[in-house]
């Protein structure tokens, strides 16, 4: 019999081996002769696979190696092992490169007792010395339940084998059962040798270890090995140094280890982007990714992108984000669902709900995040009723997920939309209620005026002494103007937080408000005695790329003269209009804009500001850090009559949309 090449007995092989474990083709699962070829199919492809074997020289390990590769590459972690016994059988004898192979693949099918058989085989076969060897032994037994590190610890001592790959490998072991200090122990004692080669992979390992134990001195002492081997500036040790260091909570060492970076990767960038935007400092990371930009040969992808628009979701920053999203379009970055959650979010937040709904409408497949984004979305911008109706739209979609976060989306759409009995049902169908969940509850009840109900809820769940539900109480009461339950819950919040300025500063307003100057001074005196420093009003709008910060009663800009002349100006015709501003401060935590003329209060300057260096149609953008007065909404809204513009402000709680007299909060603060 002529005997086949190699490569044709792979391919029949492979064709065969295939057909084994497929069981029965298509073509004769019918006919007549079904019920014969469901038995004759599988027994003549293992007696052709079988006779190809028998073809294969005894001498061409190769082919044998080849093909047991060829199974491990498509993931058959079995067939290697039927293939390694059939060539045992025929007399053929491993090599080196064998069994190394077949151990993974015992390792990767769970067949753990027939590794410890190839360990045997290994001895008897003159390959227990090899480095190859030794590695995927170490790999093996390493997964095993048990003392599995130790005896691969064992077989490194016991084998002498000392090279990286080996020290490397139990290493990770290590890192696979969370002993990062065996690591670091490990680490040193490669590095004491002096006979092993220290690569790129085994510091980046040991770099990875200290960053876990949250180790800076430990990982600058990596450090130092790696700039002593010539080694600091290997993209791999590199990026384990990025990541070590903003583990260890220095940002410092950090961006040092990223300035001297030769050549950086996404992954340099991306993973330093990242670091900023979740510690809150999004100025620098957008200041970063501009510098990454202007780099040559570095494309940000949809992990970046997706992680940097939260550092746009603000105000002041919604010109980034959109450049951001341009960017995304044309490079076609933007088709990713994850990108297309994070920009929505962005606009959201950024005060662009329309464009946040352009996006939302245009994706053809929506996940429960982009779901829940933009239902919370409606009603952060007032539109509680806008929120409901779409979660209605998501459950006839069919293929929704409901889980918690979802439902805490719904219930901030029944806060604002005011719909108590829809509330009481989602609030229902939570797997596990957290404190937030129940303090919208209780401002739901609140804002709905059924303070009973709302007392009775906190009651029932334990909350007289959380600070949290006592203030969303308290939000009801500022709607309803309850002077008598807010000012109970202003002393409660006295005892629960002594040290917090603003309690004393609303007992003092409400006070005030009931004409009683002394008690509201006693107060203030609290404060000045015990040397409390209650929170500042600001207001900030931002002008060709210039953010513009405000005070109460702020004299300090430029153009104040021309700023207050505008607010007088529209003061003047409100009056005309038979205009009253409200003065009702009792339940307002800001004693400085109490005390203030309403002209002065921080939001009316930026809003003034904005409307003398704007177009006369363009949208006025205002934020602001402390909720806005009553007196500020009411004249707001009558400004944004006047001057027929949109005026969007955001304060803590949500977005104010002024238009033609009108809010989206529905008088809701």
């Amino acid at each position: 019999m002529v005997l086949l090449q190699s490569t044709q007995i792979n391919r029949f092989l492979l064709f065969e081996c295939n057909s084994m474990l497929g069981g029965i083709n298509d073509e004769d699962r019918d006919g007549p002769r079904s019920n014969v070829r469901q038995f004759a199919s599988p027994i003549r492809s293992i007696a052709f696979a079988l006779q190809a074997f028998d073809e294969i020289p005894q001498s061409d390990t190769f082919a044998w190696n080849s093909l047991v590769q060829t199974h491990i590459a498509n993931g058959d972690w079995d067939l290697p092992i039927f293939i390694y016994n059939q060539m045992l059988l025929r007399g053929v004898r491993p090599d080196k490169r064998t069994l190394p192979r077949i151990l993974n693949a015992s390792r990767f099918s769970g067949n753990f007792f027939y590794g410890r058989q190839l360990h045997g085989h290994a001895l008897k076969f003159g390959f227990a010395l090899d480095s190859y060897v030794i590695t995927a032994l170490m790999d093996l037994y390493g997964h095993c339940d048990g003392d599995g590190v130790e005896a691969a610890q064992r077989l490194l001592d016991q084998s002498h084998c000392l090279n990286s790959v080996s020290w490397t490998m139990l290493a990770r072991l290590y890192m696979a059962r969370n002993r990062s200090n065996s690591v670091l122990e490990t680490f040193k004692q490669m590095v004491q040798l002096g006979t092993v080669d220290v690569d790129a992979v085994a510091l980046a390992t040991a770099i990875n270890a200290c960053g876990q134990l949250k180790s800076i001195r430990d990982g600058r002492r990596v450090h130092d090995v790696a700039r002593k081997l010539g080694l600091e500036l290997d993209v791999l040790v590199c990026n384990s140094l990025l990541k070590m260091y903003m583990d260890c909570g220095s940002i410092i060492d950090a961006r040092g280890v990223l300035d001297q970076m030769p050549s950086k990767d996404v992954i340099s960038w991306t993973s330093v982007i990242h670091w900023y935007v979740r510690n809150g400092e999004f100025n620098e990371a957008l200041k970063l990714f501009r510098v990454m930009m202007n780099s040559q040969g570095v494309k940000p992808d949809h992990v970046l992108v997706s992680g940097i628009l939260p550092a746009c979701a603000r105000v002041a920053a919604g010109k980034q984000g959109k450049e951001i999203h341009a960017h995304s379009i044309r490079t076609d970055v933007g088709s990713y669902q994850a990108v297309q959650n994070a920009l929505m979010d962005m606009y959201i937040k950024s005060g662009c709900l329309e464009l946040a709904s352009r996006i939302f409408n245009r994706m053809n497949n929506k996940d429960n995040i982009s779901w829940t984004v933009m239902i919370l979305g409606h009603s952060l911008h007032g539109q509680g009723k806008l929120g409901l109706e779409l979660f209605q739209k998501m459950k006839s979609s069919g293929n929704a997920e409901f889980d918690d976060t979802l439902y805490e989306a719904v219930l901030h759409s029944c806060v604002t939309a005011r719909q108590v009995e829809e509330g009481k049902s989602y609030f229902k169908y939570m797997k596990e209620r957290t404190v937030e969940n129940c303090c919208l509850m209780v401002s739901l009840l609140g804002h709905a005026g059924r303070f009973d109900d709302a007392k009775a809820f906190i009651l029932e769940h334990h909350l007289e002494r959380n600070v949290r539900a006592q203030r969303a109480l308290l939000d009801g009461c500022r709607t309803h103007q309850n002077r008598i339950l807010g000012k109970k819950i202003g002393e409660a919040l006295t005892k629960l937080e002594p040290l917090n300025a603003d309690n004393y500063i609303l007992l003092s307003n409400l006070y005030a408000s009931y004409g009683k100057l002394n008690v509201a001074n006693e107060f203030k005196e609290v404060i000045r005695d015990m040397g409390l420093r209650p929170k500042k009003a600001y207001s900030w709008i931002e002008i060709r790329n210039k953010v513009h910060v405000f005070g109460v009663g702020d004299v300090s800009h430029p153009r104040s003269v021309r700023i207050y002349h505008e607010l007088q100006a529209l003061m003047g015709k409100m009056k005309e209009e038979c205009y009253v501003a409200d003065v009702d401060f009792s339940l307002h935590d800001v004693d400085e804009e109490r005390e203030c003329i309403l002209v002065g209060h921080s939001e009316l300057l930026a809003l003034s500001f904005g409307l003398i260096s704007t177009q006369p149609a363009a949208t006025i953008r205002v934020t602001k850090n402390l909720r806005m007065c009553q007196s500020c909404h009411s004249s707001a809204k009558f400004i944004s009559k006047l001057v027929r513009r949109e005026i969007i402000l955001k304060d803590p709680r949500r977005f104010h949309h002024f238009k033609d007299g009108f809010c989206s909060c529905e008088d809701l603060q």
